[in-house]
């Protein structure tokens, strides 16, 4: 701490307002101090007089001040002086040395600011004086250094004073007319004994500490240009400046230069005027605008929303925003950390010393904001932020909305440019209900889909790509933020960052606009259920957990070394519902898929007993996260017609796609998702597809059972990444049998899953059977469809067969128009174990009906009877996965189909077909 200097009663003060003193007077020196009062209140009254007269009066006036101090200040010899002398000296101080723009000399109404260096100069005559002498306890209380604080020291200390005989040299006031700032000069204020009130206009020795350590809460208080008595005091903080002018119309001061980077002037004027700063650094002058003389960005609304966790553009608000703040250009800077002692900002734009620009806290939010003129978009910055025990940490910001490209960290000031083409794709996103709609969709990781294309570059290839295949959506696993690829980008730190590993966030605009102008809707991994423990990122944000649970049990993700997140406390809930909202109003998502849905349900997900602890009604599940998914989907429906939510639940959660106003027989509300993955189907149809088919007749049920609860959400049939990855086999490779029997089996197992109630997902490769599990380092073998390769034909017609599965899909309402309704399924027969056949009947509106059957031996069946209703006069093959042209051995039924009369399967009518081995057959009335 920079030491104060002794005194019997003084009161502190914070260099804005006068100092009282406990100095005792002789009862000389009193009766001196008011006839010093007296003349100094005439001669005040008499220069006021004058200078309402008219300028030339008031010019004549402040040269005979002038004169009168010159010479009081040359006439040491004058001890013994009259109380007329004594009158003019306190007279004087309104005066100082002046010059105009053509050099000539001029009177100043400039005060004579008491500073760390002036006072000596002035100590003799002070002590005559009991207002001098108060005037040295009140100045030297900042003098001081910066030694012992906690941040780099600056060069700027460490540069010899200025020698005091030197006449305020900084302080010295250009200007075209001499006159000009005569009438809204204040009037040098007088003591109630008559005395001239002194004030430093330096920053304070605990204010200058706090700033130096970066712990100070309102800098703006302090820096800036403040109203006090005696005119306007101007401070400045600019570490390694050789100094700092004032220009405010033809006005032009110098400040004086405090040490450690601290600039101060004091200057008579009656209202702050409208001023820049020209900041001379070694081989530089720059000219900006004072970020500490504008006011607070953020209206109290804002706040309160904060406060309330309830701001749902939360992203328009924090974070770093290039804007124009009362007619200055510049950038905002705003960050939650409440429990920091001090915010600054840190970047390219000042070497990566935050020193000179602190963050202003506003109250009880727990938000730091800072308008810095002249920072624009490209900027890179992070936040210095001390901690609750002084230590300091660089962070990256939060609410970052582009960020450097890995391994970087920092963040980057953005504004959007992108002009979207996608408005006829928003006008009819919500006209069907996408439980009612088609909807089939091409899980992508972007990075590795074609390695090395950028956004623009994927936007040329993957629509046109996606289109021809015939899927209705893409789903692209995480894109935001994260800083290990080999995570696929499910440990995020820049929540509302797009990766910039493929380009800027327009880019990424760019890519989804023109996904929407082919017709293809847009959904993307979300991830608010963890977050990495980076160093630079979210964990212990400000010195203390904030993001996560401050239950270090509570926080720790069991599975991935990672943190949760506490959905209890309303910032952090806050800060993800809007999350939601950004993707899908900045970027035009189409849908969110919520990755780890149960780990976020379950307090003891993946823990033992002794590592987690019951909710106040004794149960496992967490509260705080079920109010906060039911929050996000509320929110995000109530928002953004036509926007999907998907959670990835693996457990039997009662009311995943129920509405959160709905209670189940569990008591709790739905969740409010729209869709759900199907994980039991998932894997019950992929274990039962990994028998042999000697086998398969005793895992029946695992392709039957999907149907006891198949209405009970609205489900998504995944074939996703999680199932071709970590040893888990490609889709084919988990097939038996030879190649190919395995190539059969695949598209069988498609054409039953096209068929089948609820949505599809497939991720990238299983669409052309490639054999090798997915890397994140390489991607699609698709040098497998290379013409010169020469298997593959084989992979082409597992293609041709998804688009074909697709079109056909597409065209025929039986196959999704119900889907979430039992009446738009029914067996013909789920129980044929000695054959490995499964048919059902799909319907639409019009109760239209589409037989699927499936095959899943390796034999031919001929005459194979099924039961089918008997107001349908033929049938005929609408898709066969058997088919020459798909790679298969071409066994079909070429011609229509007549029912029989013969009941069969409980139906008054039957079939005789040929089943083709290992196939999937679709028929459709004739």
């Amino acid at each position: 701490m920079t030491p104060r200097p002794p005194s019997d009663d003084s009161t502190k003060n914070n260099g804005d307002g006068p100092k009282k003193t406990g100095v005792k007077k002789t009862t000389a020196e009193k009766k001196a101090a008011a006839a010093a009062g007296k003349s100094a209140a005439g001669k005040k009254k008499a220069v006021a007089k004058k200078a309402a007269t008219g300028t030339q009066k008031a010019t004549a006036a402040l040269k005979k001040a002038a004169a009168e101090r010159t010479g009081a200040q040359t006439a040491p010899a004058k001890k013994a002086a009259t109380k007329k002398a004594t009158a003019k000296k306190a007279s004087a101080k309104k005066a100082a040395p002046m010059k105009t723009t053509a050099g000539t000399a001029a009177a100043a109404p400039i005060a004579a600011a008491r500073t760390a260096e002036a006072a000596p100069a002035r100590k003799a005559a002070a002590k005559k004086a009991g207002a001098r002498k108060a005037a040295d306890t009140r100045t030297s209380a900042h003098r001081g250094s910066a030694s012992g604080l906690s941040g780099p020291a600056s060069p700027v200390g460490t540069r010899a004073a200025r020698p005091a005989t030197v006449p305020m040299a900084r302080e010295a006031v250009e200007q075209d007319t001499p006159a000009a700032p005569v009438a809204g000069a204040a009037p040098v204020p007088t003591g109630a004994a008559g005395q001239d009130v002194v004030l430093s206009p330096a920053v304070a020795a605990q204010d200058r500490e706090r700033l130096l350590a970066g712990t100070h809460h309102d800098p703006h208080g302090v820096l800036g240009a403040h109203p006090v008595p005696g005119g306007v005091a101007f401070r400045a903080f600019r570490p390694y400046a050789l100094s700092v002018t004032v220009v405010a119309d033809s006005l032009r001061a110098g400040l004086h230069d405090d040490g450690d980077g601290f600039f101060s002037g004091l200057l008579p004027l009656r209202d702050v005027p409208s001023y820049r700063l020209l900041v001379e650094y070694e081989g530089s002058v720059q000219d900006t605008e004072d970020a500490y003389a504008l006011l607070p960005t953020l209206g109290e609304f804002d706040l309160h929303l904060l406060g309330e966790g309830r701001h749902e553009e939360l992203w328009r608000v924090l974070g770093s925003h290039p804007m124009t703040h009362q007619g200055v250009t510049g950038t905002r800077f705003s960050v939650w950390a409440p429990n920091a002692r001090g915010v600054r900002v840190s970047g390219d734009f000042n070497f990566w010393d935050g020193t000179g620009h602190p963050m202003r806290s506003l109250g009880s939010s727990g938000v730091w904001e800072l308008f810095v003129p002249g920072v624009g978009e490209g900027a890179l910055y992070k936040y210095d932020i001390t901690r609750p025990d002084g230590s300091r940490t660089l962070r990256a910001d939060p609410l970052a909305r582009r960020t450097e490209t890995p391994p970087n960290t920092s963040s980057i000031v953005y504004a959007s440019h992108h002009e979207w083409g996608d408005g006829e794709w928003l006008a009819h996103r919500a006209d069907t209900a996408v439980h009612r709609a088609p909807f089939s969709v091409y899980e992508v990781h972007l990075p590795s889909w074609r390695p090395g294309l950028t956004y623009r570059q994927l936007a040329a290839q993957l629509p046109a790509y996606v289109k021809e295949l015939g899927f209705t959506h893409v789903e692209l696993m995480p894109v935001a933020e994260h800083p290990f690829g080999g995570s696929w980008g499910y440990q995020v730190t820049g929540f509302y960052a797009p990766t910039a590993r493929l380009g800027g966030p327009d880019d990424f605009k760019y890519l989804i606009d023109a996904l929407h102008r082919a017709g293809i809707g847009v959904l993307m991994d979300w991830v608010p259920a963890h977050f990495p423990r980076d160093d630079w990122a979210l964990a212990e944000f400000d010195g203390r957990a904030l993001y996560e649970h401050q239950d270090p049990l509570r926080a720790a993700h069991p599975d991935w070394g990672t943190l949760e997140f506490d959905y209890g406390r309303r910032e952090v809930r806050n800060f993800l519902v809007a999350n939601a909202v950004y993707w899908c109003e900045e970027f035009h998502i189409d849908g969110l898929r919520v990755d780890a849905v149960a780990s976020m349900l379950y307090l003891d997900y993946s823990r033992e007993p002794g590592q987690w602890s019951p909710n106040e009604h004794g149960g496992r599940e967490n509260l705080d996260a079920v109010a906060f998914l039911q929050e996000m989907n509320a929110t995000v429906y109530r928002r953004c017609p036509g926007v999907v939510t998907v959670a990835e639940e693996s457990t039997a959660w009662d009311g995943v796609t129920r509405a959160t106003h709905h209670r189940g027989p569990s008591g709790f509300g739905g969740l409010g998702f729209g869709l759900k993955w199907n994980m039991g189907w998932m894997h019950d149809s992929l274990q039962y597809m990994s028998h042999e088919p000697v086998h398969r007749r005793y895992h029946h049920h695992e392709m039957t059972f999907s149907m006891v609860y198949a209405y009970s959400e609205n489900y998504v049939l995944p074939i996703s990444h999680d199932e071709v990855v970590h040893g888990k086999r490609s889709l084919v490779s988990k097939m038996p049998g030879d190649w190919w029997q395995q190539r059969a089996n695949h598209r069988a197992y498609l054409g039953f899953m096209w068929a089948h109630p609820g949505k599809q997902l497939l991720f990238m490769g299983q669409e052309f059977a490639q054999g090798a599990e997915w890397s994140e380092t390489h991607g699609p073998d698709w040098w497998l469809l290379d013409p010169a390769y020469g298997a593959q034909a084989d992979h082409r017609g597992v293609r041709d067969l998804v688009r074909d599965l697709n079109a056909v899909y597409l065209r025929t309402p039986a196959l999704w128009q119900r889907d979430t309704e039992p009446s738009g399924f029914r067996w013909t027969v789920g129980d044929a174990a000695e054959d490995n056949v499964f048919a059902f009947l799909r319907y639409d509106d019009e109760d239209t009906p589409v037989l699927a059957v499936s095959n899943f031996s390796p034999v031919v069946r001929h005459d194979y009877r099924l039961g089918v209703p008997d107001d349908i006069p033929a049938w005929h093959e609408l898709l066969n996965t058997d088919l020459a042209k798909y790679g298969g051995s071409d066994i079909h039924n070429p011609d229509p189909l007549k029912p029989e009369p013969t009941p069969w399967h409980g139906r008054p009518a039957s079939l005789r077909l040929v089943l083709p081995p290992l196939a999937t057959l679709w028929l459709r009335p004739a």
